[in-house]
């Protein structure tokens, strides 16, 4: 196949922008040829297309093929995908099923080999991929790097399981993805000497400047929950060799509205020279995994976009390995079938287990200690306070909005983890999801046992999905595909989610994404304070509390 195109090329090496006549030719370059100026007038800018520096497919909500049919909209030819969401529910199945349905579209998925499955051993996964497992991996083609070491206490304490991950990433010549929210000085340092090359969890510019210094690349992250992106966009002025953009996690109505095109946008609009910007968006990360994505180069794969201009960043075309996959905010790419994985055996509940016990039952208050939500973040704070005991049962308050958070293990019967939240905000009812990092067990907040419980056998029932109910209506979104992704239309996904985080924020809350927000209050790797299956979590001592 051959075709040519003329547009205005922004070429980001020599920073210079000048009119071409593009030349394709059986999904490669063939030539790049620069045409006379007077007839650059009103042609579109062409740049290498956009990749995902970090994003983890399955918070989308959606399979990898739906994922590309609405990131290509949006100028993103490719991703850097940490499959550890599914792995952590089905093990080697799952990164296969991610593998194999990305095959299925013309779209660049490069997934890395999880490497903390489980996240920790203070809650319950469904699966554990061992240091040999890990090996195996690391040897496949499609694999491309390490992905994010959380475990940094792991790291800084040497355990020969740790390391044995980090010297096959080492030995098959593969980076190393970071995650240490908060790590500084000696401890960064010699987390980053263990061969991490990268952090997408700085929140403050000191804290990325520092592992700069150290040697590491930043990650500017923006996805639905967490937003660093303010924080850090000002690194980009100095220090554009060491920075990517990336979402990390992405709700579906997140992405159908936009991807790293807005990133882009808000950097130009940031004052962020528009070279260092493309550079940070397009150039490093596949200079930094070694990946086959086009850089407009003779010979290279022809994965590039047309855009309407340079501040806006409105794409008309986007191009990878030479097909035309979406135009003017139509994908090209079709909707491809799918076969189900998943792993989901508990039973439905009963408002009575989802009670919290008085400490002393006739005493009238009793002294907690509460996670603190942070819109917006990921880290949580810990807070102490006195809440009501009713019938030797400690009781919400949602007037002062404390309510209750519950962990419920999906993989088989166990008690039910219970504790008190801030910050949700609902007057009434209840919301649960089975998306709920890392482990994806069912964590719900309501304002009562009984919506709590209903919400939660929403999701028993669907075995998986989020879930909201509220004075006259249950509502949930099905999750059927390992309890955290649909197979159905992206868009019909979307809307649908759109319309449950709707209800949710009907009942009260005005976090800016509820269920995003639910998703991490199991998180545990995360500082300071989450609720797993076993209990409520310290992440700063890292190990389980008495509460």
């Amino acid at each position: 196949m051959l075709f040519s195109l003329t547009a205005q090329f922004v070429d980001i090496v020599s920073e210079k922008i000048y009119p071409v006549e593009l030349t394709v030719k059986d999904g490669l370059i063939h030539d790049i040829k620069k045409i006379p100026v007077k007839e650059a007038l009103a042609l579109p800018f062409l740049t290498p297309g956009f990749v995902d520096a970090h994003v983890h497919i399955e918070s989308s909500m959606l399979i990898p093929s739906e994922f590309a049919r609405l990131a290509v909209v949006h100028g993103t030819v490719g991703t850097v995908s940490d499959p550890h969401e599914i792995a952590n529910v089905c093990g080697l199945a799952g990164v296969e099923f991610m593998i194999e349905n990305g095959k299925t579209v013309p779209f660049k998925f490069n997934f890395g080999a999880p490497s903390c499955v489980p996240a920790t051993v203070f809650e319950t996964a469904g699966a554990v991929l061992n240091a040999d497992e890990v090996a195996d991996l690391l040897t496949r083609k499609e694999i491309k790097y390490l992905s994010e070491m959380m475990n940094f206490p792991g790291v800084l304490n040497r355990e020969p399981e740790v390391m044995r991950k980090l010297e096959s990433a080492k030995k098959h010549h593969k980076p190393v993805d970071g995650h240490a929210p908060g790590l500084r000085g000696e401890s960064a340092q010699k987390y980053i000497a263990a061969g991490i090359s990268t952090d997408h969890e700085c929140f403050t510019a000191e804290e990325a400047l520092e592992k700069i210094g150290f040697g590491m690349k930043i990650l500017i992250r923006e996805g639905s929950a967490a937003k660093n992106f303010d924080a850090l966009v000002g690194l980009m002025h100095e220090h554009s060799d060491q920075t990517m953009f990336c979402s990390d996690d992405k709700h579906p109505d997140s992405l159908v509205a936009g991807h790293i095109n807005q990133l882009c946008a808000r950097a130009v609009a940031a004052g962020v020279p528009i070279f260092e910007v493309l550079k940070t968006a397009c150039i490093n990360p596949v200079s930094h995994y070694q990946l086959n994505i086009g850089q407009l180069q003779i010979g290279g794969p022809a994965d590039f976009i047309l855009l309407k201009d340079l501040n806006n960043f409105e794409v008309i075309q986007t191009y990878i390995n030479g097909a035309l996959v979406a135009e003017n905010g139509k994908s090209k790419i079709e909707i491809q079938p799918s076969h189900t994985i998943n792993n989901f055996n508990c039973l439905k509940k009963a408002p009575a287990n989802f009670t919290f016990p008085a400490v002393i039952s006739s005493a009238e208050k009793q002294k907690v200690t509460v996670i603190e939500a942070l819109d917006g973040q990921l880290i949580t704070n810990k807070i102490e306070t006195e809440l009501t005991v009713k019938n030797g049962f400690v009781e919400p308050d949602v007037q002062n909005d404390i309510l209750k958070i519950c962990v419920v293990n999906r993989y088989h019967e166990a008690p039910i983890s219970k504790a008190f939240i801030k910050n949700f905000g609902l007057k009434t009812g209840a919301i649960a999801s089975s998306v709920a990092h890392d482990s994806h067990n069912i964590v719900a907040v309501g304002v009562d046992d009984e919506s709590i419980c209903k919400a939660v056998n929403l999701i028993i029932e669907a075995k998986g999905g989020i879930g909201c109910v509220g004075k006259g209506f249950e509502k949930v979104l099905p999750l059927p595909i390992a309890g955290l992704m649909s197979a159905k239309d992206g868009y019909e996904v979307a809307k649908a989610y759109t319309e449950i985080d709707a209800l949710a924020k009907h009942l009260g809350s005005q976090l800016s994404a509820p269920f995003m927000t639910l998703s991490f209050m199991a998180l545990l790797v995360i500082p300071h304070l989450k609720l797993s299956d076993l209990g409520l979590f310290d992440g700063d001592g890292f190990k389980l509390i008495n509460t």
